[in-house]
């Protein structure tokens, strides 16, 4: 494998695999309000926040961590300005004391606090500006959680990047996945290059879902699953368990995740399922590790053309990559990986994104059945050929498909899903 192409791999996974403690967008919001306190200096008396129309739709109903089952930007914004560590981004507020708690909560209600729509039309845009008496200080974030491209204080510019629009040029090149070089990379690559990064991942994603799975979180569907199906059935518990840690992060669990593509959510579908399926299958941890490089890369790949926040489901594209991870896992070569693919994309794409909260646990369940049937299909001598919908012929040409239909075809879907939100706010 060329050289380039292998440390670009390593790099994209050590860009993506990252720790995040709740739901990334209410962190990235509690980010910005802890990095616009300390360019501030002091505890601000009135805040706004400006957000994009997606902000708003994954912050809306999923509870902020640390905040005593509290929801929605004040929440996030406010936790981030009371109690947040902006050195540590999207654990920012991962340490937060009863004290602390209980502080969040009076601050919300003494503090002037305003919430409207950003200006621009970026999909990714939060706006942060504080103020205490006539000083202030202002935070913008693009693109991606950890983005920071404005930071002033007053009319004193600390920091100020370059505003590039999809292309995230911070990060390492998405645009050189493939998922025949994903393939030979997971077959190639030199499991200490990747190791820490996948070892986190485990401990992480596996110590939440069994979190769900042991206490009440939302809807429980993870626990419904194994009610309704039973546990003896691998492809039962690879569903249930990853819907489990959704059920856990979705609905006020401390614990931490560790993300793919920016999301808790896709991080758990693309490596909890894969994990069982592991420890079913008695795999040697040299498999696993290959195994979640195809499953995490093939998620990557699949959900680049779409963007970070949209109105499609990111979990369908991670629930493929699992799928993909799975048929690694039990010796697939290429043409098994694209084929699981493409079948398990033909099945779930256009499911829509109606911001983070409990029911992502049951689509979470959905997109990893979907995976293993686009496998199973495949085993079967079964595929769903070119032509056949949005498929086309090629696993590369079907994913590229799956990115227009949601980065340009669902545009006007998202607008109406969030009017849609809004309203039933007001209901």
């Amino acid at each position: 494998m060329d050289q380039f192409v292998y440390n670009t791999y390593v790099q994209i996974l050590k860009d993506e695999l990252l720790p995040a403690m709740g739901c990334t967008e209410p962190i990235a919001v509690a980010y910005a309000g802890a990095v616009a306190r300390q360019a501030l200096g002091k505890l601000p008396d009135r805040v706004v926040i400006e957000v994009s129309r997606n902000i708003i739709k994954n912050v809306k109903s999923v509870i902020v961590p640390h905040t005593g089952g509290m929801r929605g930007l004040e929440a996030a914004c406010a936790a981030g300005i009371v109690a947040g560590r902006a050195d540590r981004e999207l654990e920012v507020i991962a340490e937060v004391s009863q004290e602390q708690i209980e502080k969040i909560q009076r601050y919300i209600e003494d503090t002037s606090m305003t919430v409207d729509f950003a200006k621009s039309d970026l999909i990714f845009d939060i706006c942060i500006t504080v103020y205490a008496g006539e000083e202030s200080a202002f935070v913008r974030i693009v693109d991606y959680h950890t983005n920071v491209v404005t930071v002033r204080r007053g009319s004193q510019v600390l920091v100020e990047r370059q505003i590039t629009g999809k292309t995230e040029s911070a990060m390492a090149d998405k645009s050189l996945l493939t998922i025949q070089n994903i393939f030979d990379f997971a077959n190639e690559v030199k499991i200490e290059d990747v190791k820490e990064v996948l070892d986190r991942q485990i401990v992480y994603n596996m110590a939440i879902a069994e979190e769900g799975l042991r206490r009440s979180y939302g809807a429980n569907i993870g626990r419904v699953i194994l009610n309704t199906y039973g546990e003896k059935d691998v492809k039962v518990r690879a569903r249930a368990m990853a819907a489990a840690g959704s059920d856990a992060r979705m609905n006020g669990c401390e614990l931490p995740v560790v993300i793919n593509s920016g999301s808790g959510n896709q991080g758990i579908t693309a490596s909890v399922p894969v994990i069982v399926y592991a420890q079913h299958l008695g795999s040697s941890p040299d498999q696993l590790y290959r195994a979640l490089v195809v499953s995490n890369l093939s998620t990557l790949h699949i959900k680049e053309g779409i963007g970070r926040l949209s109105a499609y489901c990111g979990a369908v594209g991670a629930g493929c990559g699992a799928g993909a991870g799975i048929a690694y896992l039990q010796g697939g070569d290429y043409d098994t990986l694209a084929h699981t693919l493409v079948n398990s994309l033909a099945i779930l794409s256009g499911t829509i994104c109606d911001g983070a909260k409990a029911s992502c646990a049951a689509k979470i369940a959905a997109a990893v059945d979907a995976g293993i049937l686009g496998y199973s299909m495949y085993k079967n001598g079964q595929e769903f050929l070119g032509g056949d919908g949005i498929v086309k012929r090629g696993v590369e040409n079907t994913i590229r498909c799956v990115g227009l239909l949601a980065s340009e075809g669902m545009q006007e879907t998202d607008k109406e899903i969030v009017k849609l939100m809004i309203q039933n706010n007001l209901a």
